[in-house]
This record gives structure tokens, sequence and C-alpha cells, in this order.
């Protein structure tokens, strides 16, 4: 009888090993929808990855590129992603509308959005473009942000003394050929490397110094219910985040590298090594990594009523919160 026990623990065992090993090994899988094709911007998501630390935290993260990522406050607040990046302006409107998504991290702490003319045109400031054709990309925030840059810089009429025309996302190739004299949702990331790399050097006009209030560019977003319900889990995956961004804040070639190493997905090396240059010194400030301060919030919230956005007011405390990157120090 002993002998026959014997047998059947021998037996058993290993197979109990196994799968003590197997639960060591599972992780928690999070999809994550990103708000473009990956790029410089999302570099340390890849540093993350590549150096483990979601790992480290127990967690497989499934990046992905949506059809359409107009719907990423949408799909992480029904629960079908569990995480998005997405824009502080598209945020604050979501949640007028009732999607109940916060924040919780401030990728890039300043917009990259702008107004870009070729420097051959001598247009320099706002204020040139009066009288002038303006691209944009049919985003309908673009248009009060340019109303505000005309207006503080002394054009009275704002947008009625411009020329709005729609070109969709084919902002350099029409400033380019002179269809239009400026473009606004043209990134100094992105369009301005784009063209100058074909020759033609641009200005660029930044919407925070031309009286636009400041705000986040990129977001992390999450939903009311999972920050409520996986607060563990939120706080895991932000901790990885944020060092994976700490560290391609420090050597943003290194990023870069990692980025054009991992990604499956085409990445334009022209545009993303210089690029990411540009956005490196935009994702830490005297805080730590992805802070996020009240005025940038409510600012930013209390413009897009004011500029007939949204409306009614909207809580810019209750769209954020810090507590998981000061969880992450």
């Amino acid at each position: 009888m002993l002998a026959r026990l014997r047998l059947v623990l021998l037996a058993i065992i290993p197979v109990l090993l196994a799968a003590a090993a197997c639960g060591e090994d599972q992780k928690d899988v999070v999809r994550l929808a990103l708000d473009w094709y990956p790029n410089a911007n999302h570099a340390g998501l890849y540093v993350a990855e590549e150096k483990g630390y979601f790992a480290d935290e127990g967690l497989e993260v499934q990046m992905y590129t949506p059809v359409d990522p107009s719907t990423v406050n949408q799909t992480v607040a029904a629960g079908s992603d569990d995480f998005g990046i997405n824009y502080q302006p598209d945020l604050l409107i979501a949640r007028s509308q009732g999607v109940p998504v916060v924040s919780v991290i401030g990728l890039v702490q300043h917009p990259l959005n702008s107004v870009q003319s070729l420097k051959a045109s001598g247009i320099s400031r706002p204020a040139d473009l009066a009288g002038r054709k303006v691209g944009y990309p049919g985003i309908p925030t673009n248009e009060p942000l340019l109303d505000t840059m005309l207006k503080y810089d002394g054009v009275a009429g704002g947008l009625e003394e411009v020329e709005l025309v729609n070109v969709g996302f084919n902002l350099a190739e029409t400033l380019i050929n002179g269809t239009v004299d400026a473009c606004i949702g043209c990134y100094f990331s992105h369009e301005s490397i784009l063209m100058e790399n074909q020759g033609y050097p641009v200005d660029v006009m930044r919407l925070e110094q031309w009286g636009v209030p400041d705000y986040y560019e990129l977001v992390m977003v999450a939903s009311e219910k999972m920050v409520e319900e996986d607060p563990d889990l939120v706080q895991r995956f932000v901790r990885a985040v944020v060092r994976g961004y700490t560290d391609a804040a420090a050597d943003p070639d290194a990023a870069v590298e990692v980025l054009l190493e991992r990604t499956d997905e085409e990445v334009d090396e022209a545009i993303e090594r210089p690029g990411i240059r540009v956005i490196a010194p935009l994702w830490k400030t005297d805080q730590p990594v992805g802070w996020q301060t009240l005025e940038k919030w409510s600012g930013f919230a209390d413009w897009l009523l004011d500029n007939g956005q949204v409306s009614e007011p909207v809580d810019g405390a209750a769209a954020f919160t810090n507590s998981f990157v000061e969880g992450a120090q």
C-alpha cells in the first residue's frame, strides 16, 4: 500500500510543480490602443517592453493602432481596450459627452500641434496670416485654436480674416506646392521635419506661445471603472510606462533604436530620428515623468467652453489623476 502511494505521489509531484511554474509565468494581458502608427512619441513604450519593465510588473502589453484612432476614448470606456493614448482636448470633450475616461499619465507635456509656414514665404507670426489661405485637416478644434492665435496677435476678425482650407492630412504637400500659405494641425515633430528633409525649411508658431492655454498633447487614458476596480493593474502599468519614458528621455537616440527594432510596422527613420530629439524634452519637466497639473486641465477646459467646443463646463480636476505617477516613484 505504501509503495503504491509513493508511486502516486511521484507521479503527481511533477504535475503540481509544472502547474506552479505556469502560474508564476502567467501574466496579465493588457490591450493598449495607440493614437497613431508607431513613432517617436511611443518610444518609451517600446523601451519598457525591451527592458522587461512590463514583464517585471507581470504584464503582457499588446500595443496596436486602431483603424480609427478617434475612437480610443470610447473603446477604453467600454472596456474593449484597457488603456489608450489620446489627446487632452479630445478627452475633455469626451467627458463632456459622458464618456467616463481619465488621464493617468501626461505623456507629452506641451502641444505638438502648431501653425507652420515655409520660411521662404516670409510668414513668421499669426498676424502675417491675415488675407492668406491656411490648410487644416478638418479637425474642428483646429479652428478655434487658430482663431485664438490670430486674435492674440492683433487680427481682430480672427478666422474671418483668413481662408481656411480643409486639405485632410496632406498638410505638408499642400504647403509645399503652394495650395495654402500655412497650415495648422502640422506637428513640429513630424511635418516640419518632413518638409525640411525635402528642402523646404519652415517657421513654426507654437500654440501656447500665441495665446492658446498650454495643454498635454498626448495622455494615457484609462476608464473610471478600471481606476476604481483594479487600481493595482493600473499602478503596475503606469510604473512600467514611467520607467520606459524616463529612460527614453535620458537617452533618446537609444530609445529610437529600440523603436526601429521592435515595431513590426514601417517607421520613417529620417523623421523619427530627429523627431525624438524634439519630443524627448517634452516628456519631462521639473516634475516626475507623466506628472499633470490642475492648471493645465482646468485652463484648457475653460478655453473649450469659451470657444464653443463644449456646451457645459467640464471639471478639469476630475479628468486626470496623479496618484499612479506618484506611486511609480
